[in-house]
């Protein structure tokens, strides 16, 4: 057993039989000889020190040996301390915090006294300098990154020389920023010093805008925690765990597949190089397995070796340092050594203790002290070990050694990629100028990093151009063929047939049926065709052209449908009325009012509540290949904040007026007027028009989600409904025209007379005054007729009456006789008179009645005309 191990064996044996009391006498006994009697040699300045030789981090490994080669060094040395001797006291505190309370105990109540403590890992770090304020003692680190021992209020008295591990967060938020992830994942193990790391990463990374999406943690086993990576699709993965956890870490990230082209793991850089593969009894996954899941992974580490040939205070540079090193550690795999990263953090504490303890000498010789004079309770020793160390600033194999306010050390970040198997320097960060050096020898299993999420690519859903030119042509076709109806319509305005089905209202049909055609084109224009700023104004262009269309096509033959039930379906009291004059201007009062109803509708919906631009989201698709990509569609709408409800009132009356519409043809199915003479053809379209209408509007909105079913259905309907509508209105009146020539002896005849339809009306006038001339004739001759047999009347029955007395008298003398009977013969006249003039017109069977001939104003009713004299009346 070498010597310093033996002593160290002795103290801790002797140790454990002292008492407190025993501690105080030794002291003091201590200090009376050091004033008293004279010291031979030098004088021995112990320190206690902790050093992990196994454990989560077995940094102790190659730590203890450099210290001792910077001890060996120092005491060599006769400008430093040329009357102290430095003596290290170490035990294996195995990073236990536990293990490392009794060992504390042991140095503090163990003499020597110690005048500093050097502890190694964090946690145990945390112990000691929290308790070493207690015994005024300093205490400096060579292997603590803990946050927390940042604290001066928490821990007054601690150094170190490995820097804390907040250092690497403003570099891996460096290298966040440099490849474009903005959101990460964490997995850490339950441990003070990762726990305060990772709420310093969260905090910088959200000044940075860059989201923690996961954040998981675990005791012991990290299967769990593994699995909640895989599930939440973590694709950047901030690791924070000892050595011996990584490996559990990776062979359960091996097992979930949690590795490759779409991951990127960052991890802590002071692990042995080949932590990797290390064989370790609590996984089961092979050395290869491991070896695949760690492939390409990010570390960052303090540079923790100078990179620069320099000597510094030990007159050694780096390289001679890690030669001198090699041969310590007797020829042993640096891989396979833990702390053989932090062996420099170890050689540059002891230098910087050593010349802190250097600089104390005169400032304590001052005041009539010496650095043997330490104790427990010695205040002013402490103070100026303390303001030696905080003012410390030299070059060592670990580059240049200064502390911050807190006792941390500064240095920069080596940034290092597991390439092949082997870490590959890849760049360094100066955290205090912000400086990232980069070589560009990053490599990735894929062509470039992965995402820090999948990549979702949003595309926009179009109309197919193939659909849209098809129904384009069909409704310009359409709009063709309604200019032609318009233009047929106008010029033959003036033939009674035409004029007969109120041609003003059939005008207003064929714009209102363009117009609805032109409201095809807008329908099909979306994002493919205009900008987003012009995308409302097309919106607009929608929703008036096929109102105002609807309004003007349907209300017009709504308006003439109308009409004829009003007129020709009254009640027998009221018939009479159907021989009113068609007034028109009322009926194009109807279709302008329906026209204004649309118009102020449309008016208050776009000032209220405008039309804008929505998009619609669908679900995420994968597309082909083996791509780390989802598509998610979209599709432009049309839209308002209250669609529903304004696309309800919309609906709802036009949807009354189609069914009313439908009612009032069905009712005027089997009437015939000259007045409106296409009032069948009018209520077919309205069948036709109405029940696409009723179709379309539902089912449009069931497909919007559906770009193509959509405007083929809505566009469809459209040139379905015009079409059948100028087919049945108009090509019926041209086929008339046509094969009949009504057109042409109208155009002839009014060219011949140089009159209007008005001079129609003036000749039929004038035909009747002249039958009504001749009937009054006719009525004048049968007058006379009938006053001449009155007369004749009257002269009969005076002769009758001169006859009855002397038919009384001889009544009384002779015998009766039978009366006498009416016979025709005796109206004869008496013999030797001539016999009535005989009238050309021979009198009809009623004009036997005197009392059906004799009318007391002294006229003849035209009802009193028998029906055989009818025919004098037409000639």
């Amino acid at each position: 057993m070498p010597a310093m191990a033996k002593l160290s064996w002795q103290h801790h044996s002797r140790g454990r039989r002292l008492v407190s009391t025993s501690y105080f006498v030794l002291a003091t006994l201590t200090l009376l000889f050091s004033w008293s009697c004279p010291v031979l040699g030098k004088k021995k300045l112990y320190i206690g020190a902790l050093f992990p030789m196994s454990g989560g981090w077995p940094g102790g490994q190659a730590c203890l040996p450099a210290a001792q080669m910077a001890l060996d060094l120092v005491n060599k040395r006769t400008d430093i301390l040329p009357d102290y001797e430095l003596e290290l006291i170490y035990y294996d505190s195995m990073c236990d915090p536990g293990e490392a309370t009794k060992l504390l105990y042991d140095l503090l109540y163990t003499e020597p006294i110690k005048i500093v403590l050097m502890p190694g890992c964090s946690s145990v770090s945390t112990l000691v300098a929290e308790a070493a304020r207690m015994w005024n003692l300093i205490v400096l680190s060579y292997g603590s990154s803990s946050p927390a021992l940042s604290n001066r209020q928490r821990f007054p008295t601690f150094f170190r020389t490995h820097p804390s591990a907040t250092l690497h967060n403003p570099t891996r938020v460096q290298l966040f920023q440099k490849w474009k992830w903005t959101k990460i994942a964490t997995i850490q193990q339950t441990t003070e010093v990762f726990t305060s790391t990772l709420d310093d990463l969260e905090q910088r990374v959200k000044e940075a805008g860059i989201e923690i999406s996961v954040r998981q943690s675990f005791l012991t086993d990290p299967a769990v925690a593994v699995k909640n990576l895989k599930r939440q699709d973590a694709r950047i993965i901030v690791g924070l765990f000892y050595e011996t956890e990584a490996r559990k870490v990776f062979c359960e990230v091996y097992k979930e597949k949690l590795y490759g082209k779409k991951y990127v793991w960052f991890l802590i850089g002071w692990y042995a190089d080949n932590w990797f593969k290390i064989k370790d009894p609590s996984i089961n996954c092979t050395v290869e397995q491991m070896t695949e899941a760690v492939e390409g992974h990010v570390t960052t580490e303090i540079v923790m070796l100078n990179p620069e040939t320099v000597r510094g205070a030990s007159n050694l540079t780096s390289q001679e340092f890690l030669a001198q090193l090699m041969s310590k550690l007797g020829g042993k795999n640096p891989e396979e050594t833990g702390g053989f990263q932090e062996a420099p953090l170890a050689y540059d504490a002891v230098w910087a203790l050593a010349l802190a303890l250097n600089k104390t000498v005169g400032p304590l010789k001052a005041k009539g002290r010496r650095l043997e004079d330490f104790n427990y309770n010695n205040k002013d020793i402490t103070a100026e070990i303390y303001r030696a160390l905080n003012t410390s600033s030299f070059e060592g194999v670990s580059g240049h050694v200064v502390f911050d306010a807190q006792g941390s050390r500064m240095a920069w970040t080596l940034i290092e990629q597991l390439q092949g198997g082997s870490y590959k320097k890849i760049g360094y960060f100066d955290m205090t100028k912000g400086n990232l050096s980069w070589y560009g020898n990053d490599r990735w299993i894929g062509s470039d990093p992965p995402a820090d999420q999948t990549v979702v690519i949003q595309k926009f859903r179009y109309l197919s151009q193939k659909l849209f030119v098809s129904v384009s042509v069909f409704a310009g076709l359409g709009i063709l063929m309604g200019i032609v109806c318009l233009t047929f319509n106008i010029y033959n305005s003036n033939v009674r047939y035409i004029q007969n089905s109120q041609p003003y209202l059939n005008n207003m049909t064929a714009v209102g049926c363009m117009m609805a055609l032109a409201a095809v084109f807008p329908l099909g224009i979306d994002g493919l065709h205009v900008r987003n700023s012009q995308f409302p104004v097309v919106c607009q262009f929608r929703l008036w052209l096929l109102g105002l269309g609807f309004s003007l096509a349907y209300g017009s033959m709504f308006t003439k449908i109308w009409w004829v039930h009003t007129v020709f379906t009254k009640k027998d009291e009221k018939k009479d009325k159907r021989k009113q004059h068609l007034e028109p201007w009322k009926l194009y009062a109807t279709v302008g009012v329906l026209l204004v109803i649309d118009i102020l509708s449309l008016m208050i919906w776009q000032i209220v509540d405008p039309l804008h631009i929505t998009v619609e989201k669908f679900t995420k698709e994968a597309p082909k290949g083996d791509v780390d990509q989802l598509i998610e569609p979209l599709l432009q709408h049309c839209s308002s904040e209250k669609m529903n409800t304004w696309l309800g009132v919309v609906y709802g009356y036009k949807g009354l007026l189609l069914l009313l519409g439908i009612f009032l043809a069905y009712e005027t199915k089997s009437v015939s007027t000259e007045k409106i003479n296409d009032h069948r053809a009018v209520g077919m379209a309205i069948y036709n028009v109405s029940v696409l209408c009723m179709i379309t509007a539902p089912v449009t909105m069931i497909l919007s989600s559906k770009q193509d079913a959509s405007f083929a259905f809505a566009s469809l309907a459209i040139i379905f409904s015009v079409y059948i509508t100028l087919v049945v209105l108009f090509v019926p009146k041209m086929r008339r025209l046509i094969t009949r020539g009504e057109w042409q002896s109208d155009q002839q005849e009014t060219m011949k007379t140089g009159s209007s339809t008005n001079n129609n009306d003036e000749e039929k006038s004038r035909q009747l005054e002249r039958e009504n001339k001749e009937l009054q004739k006719i009525i004048q001759e049968k007058e006379e007729r009938v006053s001449e047999l009155r007369n004749q009347l009257s002269e009969r029955q005076a002769l009758r009456s001169r006859k009855r007395p002397t038919s009384s008298s001889q009544n009384h003398s002779s015998p009766s006789l039978p009366a006498p009977q009416n016979d025709p013969k005796s109206l004869l006249p008496p013999p030797g008179y001539p016999l009535p003039a005989s009238d050309n017109h021979s009198l009809p069977p009623t004009f036997s009645n005197t009392s059906t001939l004799y009318q007391p104003d002294g006229k003849i009713n035209r009802n009193s005309c028998h029906p055989g004299r009818l025919q004098l009346l037409y000639k």
